[in-house]
């Protein structure tokens, strides 16, 4: 029993030397990534929203429009990698993307005119749109509507357009307004890819230069990776010790205020340190000297010249009964070139108020339901599903690789594995064993890949999600989960790191006078 005694007090004072070694370290590290961590959660609640969550749409009717494969052979257009229907300006345009990083050409539909350097005009309507700056708006000053003050076209991510967004490559749409108020559109499938404004690009500007450091030279990531190491796993030893030391040491009866508010403080806030420290340690690590990557892939290009049938001529009787909320042209994996006539989904009412917006767009809702395939040589009803698109597509895209597929299942919500920063829904998910050993999302409107994620990078995608971000409280909605984690990083701060001061300057004090 004394031998126990005396073991647990040896622990005791190794954990309690440590510990005050560690404190200016981890104290530095707690204020550094907990105070911009603060940032970021007011950047996602407080700052700019949309006020429109919905991309425009028209009714979409081919009725009346010319030839589609004539109007490809006039401007000469031969391969592309994405033929659509979208919503523009009142009308409804034939949107081409020959490569991922070209601006599209837009067609009109009824004369069969090529609507030049359009998608720059598309970009302005769509930003107009969704911030609810219609042309027929008044502006700031009651009077005529907010101008632009600048259109950017953006095919490389930057600390201002970071990589978590994802789409590429986008207009950035900044208006004159006092705010600066500015939008970034991917018109190849009418999203929004974020919305900003002075005030928050400011905010994160802080958070990138104390969150994630991005100042660092890339040539030196290393140094970037180690020292942050460092820092956050001094936090993540001083957390440990100071479970050791409120198992090991009992409360002093004449403890002062101080030390009675940190050693409470401890045991409130000893479990979420390590979760947010473990997590930050594992994050940092997977991603060292990882370079941003896209996440998008558009299809291979298509023979344009496959498309002959005249789908305008048999529009009624194609469609009839049917409501249509797209119509695009993919290609299978045998090479048929294929309309594809998307139907709307049962669709509740939209979300409307900043908080409904915002939640919806953390959560995902799909804009879009099953669809019909016909042939687009010989009109003929293609005896395939989405499913079993998805499914080309995707043996596409791992190639002679040989890899058995394990699951397929259409993803309708926003998760951990398939998140919001992917801007699209639904698509299908597929998951391949070995030797590719990923789950491939397959968006088969656009015949692309949205996503892929590797298993190597599930657990910490799962860590991430739910021991730093704390996805965990989403049942009870995002403005409480974002509420919980501010209190706790804030109190957290306040209560233990300003303690810690404290205790930390009176023993150094202290220590100075036993010395003399």
């Amino acid at each position: 029993m004394a031998r126990s005694r005396r073991s647990g007090r040896s622990w005791s004072l190794r954990a309690l030397r440590v510990h005050r070694l560690l404190s200016i370290s981890g104290g530095l590290a707690l204020l550094l990534w907990g105070g911009s961590g603060l940032l970021h959660i007011a950047m996602t609640n407080f700052g700019p929203q949309q006020a429109h969550f919905r991309p425009p749409t028209e009714h979409i009717s081919l009725a009346s429009v010319r030839p589609i494969h004539e109007m490809l052979a006039r401007a000469q257009v031969e391969q592309a990698a994405a033929i659509r229907i979208v919503a523009g300006d009142g009308e409804s345009l034939l949107q081409v993307t020959e490569e991922q990083d070209l601006p599209r050409r837009y067609f009109d539909l009824e004369t069969g005119l090529e609507k030049l350097d359009h998608d720059r005009v598309h970009a302005e309507f769509l930003a107009r749109h969704y911030l609810g700056l219609d042309t027929s708006s008044e502006g700031d000053d009651g009077g005529t509507p907010a101008g632009v003050r600048s259109i950017e076209y953006i095919t490389e991510f930057s600390d201002a357009y970071p990589w978590v967004n994802r789409l590429l490559p986008v207009y950035r749409v900044e208006f004159e307004r006092p705010d600066r108020l500015a939008a970034y559109l991917y018109t190849e499938t009418n999203a929004l890819a974020s919305v900003t404004d002075i005030r928050r690009e400011q905010i994160q500007a802080v958070f990138n230069a104390f969150h994630t450091w991005s100042w660092f030279p890339r040539q030196a990531e290393w140094v970037r990776v180690v020292v942050i190491g460092c820092l956050v796993g001094s936090l993540l030893s001083l957390s440990l010790t100071g479970v050791v030391l409120l198992r090991t040491l009992r409360a002093r009866a004449k403890a002062t205020r101080s030390r009675r508010i940190h050693r409470l403080a401890a045991f409130a806030f000893a479990l979420p340190l390590l979760m947010f420290t473990t997590s930050a340690l594992f994050h940092l690590i997977s991603f060292a000297d990882a370079r941003p990557g896209r996440s998008l892939r558009l299809a291979p290009p298509l023979d344009v010249e496959k498309i002959a049938y005249p789908i305008h001529e048999h529009w009624a009787e194609l469609t009839e009964g049917l409501d249509v909320s797209s119509v695009s042209i993919i290609e299978d994996i045998e090479g048929r070139v294929l309309y594809r006539v998307g139907l709307a989904r049962a669709r509740r009412s939209d979300p409307t108020s900043a908080k409904e917006i915002r939640n919806a767009r953390f959560d995902g809702v799909p804009l879009s339901g099953p669809a019909v395939y016909l042939d687009a040589a010989t009109g003929s009803t293609v005896d395939r599903g989405d499913r079993e698109i998805a499914l080309g597509i995707g043996s596409r895209w791992i190639g002679d690789s040989g890899a058995r597929l394990e699951g397929a299942e259409l993803v309708t919500r926003f998760g951990p594995t398939y998140d919001f920063r992917n801007k699209r829904l639904p698509v299908w998910r597929l998951d391949y064993g070995e030797p590719v050993f990923a789950s491939v999302f397959v968006d088969t409107a656009t015949s692309g890949v949205a996503d892929v994620l590797e298993d190597s990078d599930r657990p910490e995608r799962f860590v991430f999600a739910f021991l730093h971000k704390w996805n965990f409280l989403f049942p009870l909605g995002r403005g409480v989960q974002s509420t919980v984690v501010a209190t706790v990083v804030g109190l957290a701060i306040v209560l233990l790191g300003g303690t810690g001061f404290i205790l930390n300057r009176r023993l150094r004090k202290r220590a100075g006078r036993e010395a003399v």
